[in-house]
């Protein structure tokens, strides 16, 4: 089963680009790519992400929040996807 990879994010975020870029580097590796969601699109992504993005979400549980962790986050795909 292939893991869901979301980055909650916003525009003119410059962490938000940094975790993006970081993800296009890695997810590749996985076969996967990452759903990009602006917390700015609905008042309750805004509530619940709006002071930490980018917020990593892996399968629906947050990974991790303002940076992506290479180092936590390919064990973590390893496991979702049976490695």
């Amino acid at each position: 089963m292939q893991p869901d990879v979301t980055l909650m994010s916003r525009r003119e975020c410059h962490l938000c680009e940094v975790a993006q870029a970081e993800l296009a580097r890695i997810l590749p590796d996985y076969g996967l790519q990452a759903e990009v969601v602006d917390v700015d699109t609905a008042p309750e992504l805004r509530a619940e992400y709006g002071d930490r993005v980018p917020v990593l979400l892996l399968n629906g549980k947050e990974h991790g929040y303002f940076t992506v962790d290479e180092h936590r986050l390919r064990p973590a795909l390893d496991a979702l996807m049976g490695r």
